[in-house]
């Protein structure tokens, strides 16, 4: 938060909380924002009308910070913390909806989960752009995986996913691009584009439409790209006429009108699909006519603007033209190679510009280049931020025509393979640092171990359906993490209590006994077991350890009535824990984490 002002004492979640909504528009939001509440804390939360909450959600859009300026008008919050309630409140329901977002990550991070400082914060963004990119052209990704990754997304505070709705394999094999794969992933009714959607795996009107509600709801602009003259093997496969080389290409002839023809009916037909505001026309590595890529260049952004749109593209003016004379300058850049069209060149022009460079924040899985094993996070927490740039090219921290960063995944192998939760693994370990440093910087004072920590706390957020976290981290000396589960019976995944994820928790479901064990996976010393319970736990338990999962060392014991327990033991060598609860009505038995530790690490 850019400001705190602190208060005196604490304000207690209540174990029935309320979320109130003072506008009617923020009713929707209250509901989630309830849900949220019990999925964070364990603990139920409803939403009510007015003003008589716990939490308190309002609008005020005469609300303005000085320093702010726009970026808090649009995007800002207040955070009011009494003894009595908690109240958020923003000149836009966006702001509010980042302010929830701060509210529920205190309080993770809060031993409890149930307690937050009193005082007062002011929040707002320090860029108008935070965003990711997403290549599905040469890899088809869910529907439920895209949802999960806009409200994971709105968890963060980024607020623009881009889908790169179309492309192909980078060299067609053996000089036959008839054998290149290729893709474009909108489906659509028009009989006169039936067979242009992959057949592998598209999104029709429905699926776009949800994504868009998941948008919405989750304070995140969703931007489509569709990418010509280049990248284009999908339209020149679809209509080989249109193609260069007699179609033996990935490129449209842009000699040929009815090239630029297709496409502005392509745009038309699923424009109206598109709610951003901004459309992505591509634009990108072109090796044809530059004169001609110019004149495609500006008649596509024109086009865009007559169908209601602002246009964006990639930055090629360098390499197309050796400069932007002539180019429609009504566009926004991402700037992604300095060689291609640098941020330097962008400003000198006018260009509105996004931080988009693949030398800092690409990740193509697997690659031998940009990043194929993830970003290098250490290096973009201690020395990055969205106006620095490779090569002698950053801008000044202020630039006006700065509009943010953004990082992007390309799948280019597309022979190779792997998964969309193989990507996701990639991605997430750095998705919360750049939240960060796109929001507000680098935490000052704090190291790069200790901000993975506090990430970790937080990831990857609320409500996911397809998508888990995957930077849990082992305590120093942990046995048990990430080792198989079983349970007798869960309403919630067992393995969720030994992920070190903290928004994910095992739940026995009703009854009166229920056990959840680990398997080591070898005979080793238990010094200690530690749990955090997600609901009340029974009056007491018991702690087995057995060495081949039949004869069971049985030690007692009496809950302290705090959330997080440490059970001392004695050092017995043993490759199973179990832990039997009993209550003599049915209970819900829940635990966010447990951990079996050894000897302390020398």
């Amino acid at each position: 938060m850019r400001e705190w002002a602190g208060g005196s004492g604490r304000f207690e979640l209540p174990a029935r909380a309320r979320v109130s909504a003072e506008d009617a528009g923020l009713g929707a939001l209250a509901g989630r924002v309830a849900d949220e509440l019990g999925e964070v804390t364990g603990r139920a939360a409803r939403a009510i009308p007015g003003p008589g909450g716990d939490l308190v959600l309002g609008l005020d859009p005469a609300m303005a910070h000085p320093a702010g300026g726009e970026r808090f008008r649009r995007e800002g919050y207040r955070l009011e913390v009494t003894g009595e309630r908690v109240r958020v409140t923003a000149p836009t329901a966006r702001g509010v909806y980042y302010g929830t977002r701060s509210v529920l990550q205190i309080l993770l991070r809060d031993p409890g989960r149930d307690s937050i400082p009193a005082g007062t914060a002011l929040d707002w963004p320090g860029h108008r752009v935070r965003g990711f990119m997403l290549d599905v052209g040469r890899r088809f990704f869910t529907p439920g995986f895209i949802r999960d990754y806009l409200r994971m997304m709105g968890w963060f505070k980024l607020n623009e996913l881009q889908l790169h709705l179309n492309d192909n394999e980078i060299r067609a094999p053996g000089g036959d691009w008839s054998r290149a794969y290729s893709a474009f992933r909108l489906r659509t009714a028009d009989p006169g584009l039936a067979g242009l959607a992959a057949a592998d795996g598209s999104y029709d009107r429905r699926d776009w439409d949800s994504f868009e509600d998941t948008a919405a709801a989750h304070a995140v602009t969703l931007v489509p790209e569709i990418d010509a003259p280049a990248h284009a093997r999908a339209f020149v496969a679809f209509r080989p006429s249109l193609g260069l080389n007699g179609g033996n290409s990935d490129h449209l002839d842009l000699a040929k009108p009815e090239s630029t023809a297709f496409m502005k009916r392509v745009f038309g037909e699923f424009t109206p699909w598109f709610r951003s505001p901004d459309v992505h026309f591509g634009a990108d590595e072109y090796r044809g006519d530059p004169v001609l890529f110019r004149r495609y260049f500006n008649d596509m952004a024109a086009h865009l603007r007559s169908l209601g749109k602002h246009p964006r593209a990639w930055g090629s003016a360098t390499a197309m033209s050796g400069g932007a004379d002539g180019y429609d300058r009504d566009v926004t850049i991402n700037t992604w190679s300095n060689k291609w069209y640098g941020p330097r060149a962008a400003k000198a022009d006018g260009y509105r510009f996004i931080n988009t460079n693949g030398g800092l924040l690409y990740i193509v899985p697997f690659a031998k280049y940009y990043h194929g094993n993830g970003l290098d996070g250490r290096h973009l927490y201690e020395n990055w931020e969205p106006h620095v740039f490779p090569g002698g090219q950053s801008v000044s921290p202020g630039e006006p025509l700065l509009e943010g960063a953004m990082s992007a995944v390309w799948n280019d192998l597309v022979r190779r393979e792997y998964t969309e939760l193989d990507v996701h693994r990639l991605v997430e370990p750095t998705f919360g640092l750049l939240a960060q440093k796109m929001w507000s910087g680098a935490e000052a004072g704090v190291p790069y171990a200790a901000f993975m920590g506090h990430l970790r706390d937080v990831a990857p957020g609320p409500s996911l359906t397809r998508v888990r976290g995957t930077i849990g981290a082992a305590e120093p000396g942990e046995l048990s993490h990430r080792r198989p589960a079983t349970a007798s019976s869960s309403a919630l995944d067992p393995a969720h209590a030994f992920d070190g994820v903290r928004l994910t928790r095992w739940s026995s479901g009703p009854t009166r006994e229920a056990w959840l064990q680990v398997d080591l996976g070898a005979r080793l010393p238990v010094n200690r077991v530690t749990l955090e319970w997600a609901g009340e736990p029974p009056g007491e338990y018991e702690i087995h350890l057995s060495d081949d999962g039949e004869t069971w060392q049985t030690t007692l014991v009496r809950p302290t009535g705090s959330a997080e327990e440490e059970i001392p033991l004695p050092g017995t060598p043993a490759r199973h824990i179990r832990l039997t609860f009993r209550t003599p009505h049915p209970h819900d038995f829940s635990l966010w984490t447990v951990r079996a530790l050894g000897p302390p690490p020398s």
